[in-house]
């Protein structure tokens, strides 16, 4: 079966929609209430606690269980209230319906060459870059995985930063049927209509780290192509490995055959009858793929075997640094790394990318232990944050340490030191 064979699409008759419309907007307005007067509850709570605390400054300290627990109990209403939550509303996909991220384009290389023209303050010699990651509009089930997550951005900041990239965190969803690991597909594809001054779009995981922060991605080699994903021919074409590329790092130019590909490659995504189909299909056609339902990689995988001559002489499959470096093998190794090597590299001397597949810090249910992914995510942020402190005099007591020290005295002349910490000095593979 094709591809095409598992299509579906979004439309709705206008009765439904006004309905759905207004149970929508009615639960809204509901929500709001429950979180208004749930918030009222948390701040008497505390402001209790607070008289409590000050009354009886004698005795002993009364315990705040209670109180954690509202809170608890607060946060955990926010998680609740999701969009499926709807109940007749969610739309979801049926065999006989025909799925599309948009509007049908096909003129988008003229639109954005005649919006260059008009606005040509966005010319430069070198390609102007988006990073896109994002996270779930809710908390995580624990604190510790939200402070990763801000470790996790305050990383990619640092790297963008650095290199004069534009960078976009998204917590909404464009498109309530495009849920889960398939959220980036209309994301990108808005972001290359709203941004037509971008000339590439580089999505990155959450779960991803920068773990070299002098490494620059060698646009000069990608003349002609416009999809980078880090990936190995003979797993794709050979052994038709499921495994075969990530598509948790990827770039992809701002153009037509772009937006091409994200139409082709969204088909397998919508939930409900699509995606399980679709996710048959793949375990079928993909090497070593468990059965469950379709997941973007696998999608991309199947869509460049499948249809090889219209896609792949665009897709550039680079492995000749980490634009992907799985986290296992790589973490235990950034002591020798730093004896041996020097950033600037991004191979296997020093990977360019730390990707943490298999860890769910948000969530906790992973294909590795908790504990083991918290701790190595530790040690890739503060590898790559020596990096960044090496400039200031400082460095982390140890890359399982948040506490840094001083590793140069003040000085009279601190200019001698701003080279060190220079993009020019990037190294090129």
């Amino acid at each position: 079966m094709a591809i095409e064979g598992v299509s579906a699409s979004a439309s709705a008759s206008a009765s439904t929609t006004r309905g759905g419309r207004r149970r929508h907007q009615g639960g809204q307005r509901s929500r709001n209430l429950k979180l208004t007067i749930l918030s009222g509850v948390v701040t008497l709570l505390i402001f209790r606690s607070t008289i409590d605390s000050s009354l009886h400054s004698s005795l002993p300290d009364i315990s705040t269980t209670n109180y954690v627990e509202e809170a608890n109990r607060f946060i955990a209403q926010i998680r609740s209230n999701k969009e499926d939550e709807d109940g007749n509303s969610t739309t979801l996909i049926t065999p006989n319906q025909t799925y599309t991220l948009g509007p049908k384009i096909t003129n988008w290389d003229g639109q954005r060459q005649m919006f260059l023209q008009k606005h040509p303050s966005f010319s430069s010699k070198n390609p102007r870059i988006m990073l896109v990651t994002g996270s779930r509009q809710t908390p995580c089930d624990s604190t510790i995985g939200d402070h990763y997550l801000l470790k996790s951005i305050k990383n990619k900041i640092d790297y963008c930063r650095l290199h004069s990239i534009e960078i976009v965190y998204n917590m909404a969803f464009f498109d309530e049927v495009m849920s889960g690991v398939w959220v980036k597909l209309p994301l990108i594809r808005k972001l290359m209509l709203s941004h037509p001054e971008m000339e590439w779009i580089w999505w990155m995981d959450s779960d991803a780290f920068f773990t070299d922060m002098f490494f620059e991605v060698p646009f000069y080699r990608y003349e002609g192509y416009n999809m980078v994903v880090h990936g190995y021919p003979n797993l794709l074409f050979d052994e038709k490995s499921w495994i075969a590329l990530s598509a948790g790092v990827f770039l992809l130019r701002n153009c037509q055959w772009s937006l091409d590909l994200l139409d082709a490659w969204a088909r397998m995504g919508p939930r409900g009858w699509a995606r399980d189909e679709a996710g048959r299909i793949l375990t079928q056609n993909l090497k070593g793929r468990p059965a469950f339902e379709a997941d973007d990689q696998s999608a991309l995988i199947y869509l460049l075997i499948s249809r090889r001559d219209e896609w792949m002489d665009r897709v550039f499959l680079e492995n000749s640094y980490y634009l992907h470096g799985y986290w296992v093998g790589l973490v235990d190794r950034y002591e020798e790394y730093e004896r041996k090597f020097h950033p600037g590299l991004g191979d296997e001397r020093w990977p360019f990318i730390t990707h943490f597949i298999g860890c769910k810090v948000c969530t906790g249910y992973g294909d590795y232990t908790f504990e083991s992914c918290l701790r190595n995510m530790e040690r890739a942020f503060n590898f790559a944050d020596d990096q960044m402190l090496e400039k200031y005099g400082f460095r982390h007591r140890g890359l399982s340490s948040p506490n840094v020290k001083r590793i140069r005295n003040e000085t009279s002349r601190p200019l001698e030191h701003t080279d060190k910490i220079n993009v020019s000095q990037t190294v090129y593979i």
